[in-house]
C-alpha cells in the first residue's frame, strides 16, 4: 500500500502546529547536505518538551555586522538603499520571502527563522559611520525590508528607533514598512522628519479576517489595530500609506478593494500591493501551512497561484515576479487602479518624491555633501 505524501512532509510534520507560530516544518535550508528526520530515541530534554507541546521559545543572538546600509539595483523595487537591524523575524508570517535567507545561516527558513533571530546590535553606530562616509550620496532608505523593524523584540531592543535617531539627525531619508503598532512609539521622530519630508511609512495588511490573520501571520498586530496605527500615523501628519501584500488568491484576493477603501477611511494616502511569492523553501512550508489550516482551498489556491505564475510555484522574473501574469494578474491589477482611482489614492512608487536635498553630516555644511 503507497503512503501518500504532501511536499516530502509526513503526515506527522502536517500535523504538528505550533500555537503562535506560522510554521509547521523546520525543513533543512537548500545549502545543507544532509536531511535530518525527528525520531524518538528514548532521551527527552527541555527543548524536546517545548517542541511537541507547541511552546517554542524565540532565541536572540547578538550580532555586531560589518556593514549595515545594502544596495539593490532591481527594477521592481522603488527603493535603491535598505537597512535591517534584524535577522529572522518572530511575526512568523508563513508568506514571508525573506525565509529562505535564513538557510544562508545554516538554519532553516521553517521555525527556525522565527524562533532563532540575530539583532544587529551595532546598527546605529555603523548607520553613523556610513552616513559620515565622503562619498555616500544620499537616497531614500528602506527601513524593514528583509524583516519587520518592529518585531516583538524591538520593543526592548531600541535598535530601530536608535537608527531613526541617527536618521533624524542626518536629515536623511528613509521609508518604513511595518506589520505592527510598535511604529506609533516612534511618532515623536517621524513627526519632525515629516514636516521635512524626511519620511513616509506603509503600513501592511493582508486581511481583515482575523480567523485567518490569526495563522496566516500570528504574531503581528491584528488587522483592525494596524488600521488603527494608520489612522494615529496620519493624524500625526506622517505620511503613511497601505500596503496590501501578499495578495493570496481564494483565501485574501477578494478583500482587495475593502482593505484600499478602510486604509482610506483611516488616512492612507497611497496604496500599493504584491501578489504571493513562493521562493526557494518558502513554497514547501506554504503548501504544508494550507494543508494544516485550509485544507479545503488548498489545492485551488495552488492552481491559481500557478496560473499566475506561468505554471510554476514561483516567477523569480523582473516585471511579473511582484504582480504575476495572465487573465487573473491583469485582472486583479485593474482591480488594485479601479480602487485607488475611487478612493484618490496614489500608488507606490509614484508618489512625490522625499527629499534628500536637506542631508548633512552633523557638524559638517550642507554645502559640503552638494558638492560632490
Amino acid at each position: 500500500m503507497a503512503l501518500r505524501t504532501v511536499n516530502h512532509a509526513t503526515s506527522a510534520q502536517r500535523d504538528q502546529v505550533h500555537k503562535g507560530r506560522g510554521a509547521a516544518l523546520n525543513l533543512e535550508g537548500r545549502f545543507e547536505r544532509w536531511q535530518r528526520e525527528a525520531f524518538d530515541d528514548g532521551w527527552r530534554d527541555e527543548q524536546t518538551e517545548l517542541e511537541e507541546s507547541g511552546k517554542l521559545k524565540t532565541s536572540i543572538t547578538e550580532e555586531r555586522a560589518k556593514s549595515i546600509i545594502n544596495s539593490n539595483d532591481s527594477p521592481d523595487i522603488p527603493f535603491r538603499y535598505s537597512l535591517n537591524p534584524y535577522r529572522g523575524c518572530e511575526h512568523g508570517c508563513i508568506y514571508c520571502f525573506a525565509r529562505p535567507s535564513h538557510a544562508y545561516l545554516g538554519l532553516s527558513p521553517g521555525l527556525d527563522f522565527e524562533t532563532r533571530l540575530f539583532a544587529k546590535v551595532n546598527a546605529p553606530e555603523l548607520f553613523r559611520s556610513e552616513l559620515s562616509r565622503p562619498g555616500y550620496r544620499s537616497d531614500v532608505i528602506a527601513f524593514g525590508v528583509n524583516t519587520d523593524a518592529y518585531q516583538p523584540c524591538e520593543q526592548k531592543l531600541n535598535i530601530t528607533r536608535r537608527c531613526l535617531k541617527v536618521a533624524a539627525e542626518f536629515n536623511q531619508a528613509v521609508g518604513l514598512i511595518t506589520k505592527s503598532s510598535l511604529i506609533e512609539r516612534d511618532i515623536d521622530i517621524l513627526q519632525d522628519m515629516a514636516a521635512k519630508n524626511l519620511v513616509r511609512v506603509s503600513v501592511s495588511i493582508t486581511t481583515l479576517d482575523h480567523h485567518v490573520s490569526r495563522y496566516l501571520e500570528p504574531r503581528t498586530a491584528a488587522p483592525r489595530r494596524r488600521m488603527q496605527t494608520i489612522k494615529k500615523l496620519a493624524e500625526a501628519g506622517i505620511p503613511v500609506g497601505i500596503n496590501v501584500a501578499p495578495v493570496i488568491p481564494f483565501l485574501t484576493d477578494h478583500e482587495l478593494e475593502t482593505l484600499i477603501e478602510t486604509g482610506h477611511e483611516m488616512g492612507a494616502t497611497a496604496a500599493g500591493y504584491i501578489l504571493l511569492r513562493l521562493p526557494w523553501e518558502l513554497k514547501d512550508l506554504f503548501r504544508n501551512w494550507l494543508e494544516n489550516h485550509f485544507p479545503l482551498k488548498a489545492a485551488h489556491v495552488m492552481s491559481r497561484v500557478q496560473e499566475m505564475r506561468g505554471g510554476s510555484d514561483n516567477d523569480p522574473n523582473f516585471g511579473s515576479r511582484m504582480v504575476g501574469e495572465g487573465i487573473f494578474a491583469r485582472l486583479l491589477e485593474q482591480r488594485f487602479l479601479k480602487a485607488c482611482a475611487k478612493h484618490g489614492l496614489n500608488m507606490h512608487g509614484r508618489r512625490e518624491p522625499l527629499d534628500t536635498s536637506k542631508f548633512a553630516v552633523p557638524g559638517q555644511p550642507m554645502q559640503a555633501q552638494l558638492d560632490w
